[in-house]
């Protein structure tokens, strides 16, 4: 029986991923938001079986509790706040706060 190449397996992964995430953003602009759904789940399940994590700028586009793709004006509301980014999904109404200190330093030393 053949080993399994399991970093080769991961990097597979993480590219299909990557793929997964740039259909769901191209369906969600064509209105087509149950397919862009499902391409962020099947994304989700690559991640989980091949102990891949998505990347950050991958997780802030998915809704934490119903798992919907967030595509700004049609499934999301995005409101910038005094040192954070608040995401409200449309969907289900979870609100995301994320912090946005990397870009305040940025702009204070400049």
């Amino acid at each position: 029986m053949a080993r399994r190449k399991k970093g080769q397996e991961r990097r597979i992964a993480a590219e299909r991923i990557d793929v997964l995430f740039q259909m769901a953003e191209r369906e969600g602009h064509a209105d087509h938001l149950a397919r862009s759904d499902r391409y962020v789940e099947l994304a989700r399940k690559i991640g989980m079986r091949y102990n891949v994590r998505l990347p950050s700028e991958y997780k802030r586009r998915v809704c934490r509790e119903c798992h919907a793709y967030l595509l700004p004006p049609k499934t999301a509301r995005i409101r910038i706040g005094e040192s954070r980014v608040v995401t409200t999904c449309l969907r289900c109404g979870a609100v995301m706060r994320f912090p946005y200190l990397r870009e305040q330093k940025m702009r204070r030393r400049q």
